[in-house]
């Protein structure tokens, strides 16, 4: 019996080490695409503004769509190349960062540098003690990632009607509502890397499978920030 036990130790230990490793590099590189997206937001708003105005205004509706494609495009082509060529994948994140960030900046510059500053921070305080939360947990959260996805959903709908009823105030409190569902997310997806991690670590590359997971993590985070400056903005014009 004693025997058993420390034959099992090295294993235990050898994935205790790699999922360290892993979870190490995925929240690097989702860490790493958010400066990305932070700085290209800065010079995207300072020195390059009076190019992005003019392109967006000129052809809004054509800039809106190229974003949107070459967005998805990305998303489908960091998680085709995930396991195949992360090298590809990871450098198909950092353009990502970058595209988000350029589109991020249309909107940011329609509120203050106060406001911007505290969101992000207020979204990296919730984001952080999310992923913990989901990445030490013991609990299955699949259930839970379902309900998250189906509000997700009912969000984005009732968001699309409020485009044409201009409400504020139902802006104002979708903002809540989005903080809350992407809070949820950041746990959820945190906990289900892990998992995946546990499941498949050793049949997948652990370097593809960080950059999917680096990918949601951003993706939730940037939501989160998003909704967090929505908020900050209704409140100081309050």
């Amino acid at each position: 019996m004693n025997n058993f036990q420390n034959n099992q130790q090295p294993s235990t230990i050898n994935t205790q080490v790699g999922l360290r490793s892993f979870l190490t590099k995925m929240y690097g590189y989702m860490t790493l695409a958010v400066l990305v997206s932070a700085v290209t937001v800065y010079l995207a708003m300072n020195v390059f503004m009076t190019q992005i105005n003019a392109a967006f205004g000129q052809h809004p509706l054509i800039f809106l769509i190229i974003f949107m494609v070459s967005m998805f495009a990305m998303i489908g082509g960091i998680q085709v190349n995930a396991t195949r060529n992360p090298a590809i994948s990871f450098s198909l994140l950092m353009l990502f960062a970058v595209v988000f960030g350029v589109e991020m900046s249309v909107t940011l510059a329609l509120y203050t540098k106060a406001t911007i500053f505290g969101a992000f921070v207020a979204a990296g305080a919730v984001f952080a003690t999310m992923a913990v939360i989901g990445t030490t947990s013991k609990r299955d959260m699949s259930k839970l990632g379902t309900h998250l996805i189906a509000a997700l959903i009912g969000l984005l709908v009732a968001s699309v009607v409020n485009m044409f009823l201009q409400s504020a105030m139902i802006s104002y409190v979708f903002s809540y509502i989005g903080v809350l569902i992407f809070a949820g997310l950041s746990m959820w997806d945190a906990n289900r890397m892990r998992d995946m991690y546990l499941k498949y670590g050793d049949q997948v590359s652990s370097t593809g499978l960080a950059v999917t997971g680096a990918l949601q993590l951003y993706l939730d985070f940037v939501n989160l920030f998003l909704y967090f400056v929505q908020i900050f903005a209704g409140s100081s014009r309050d």
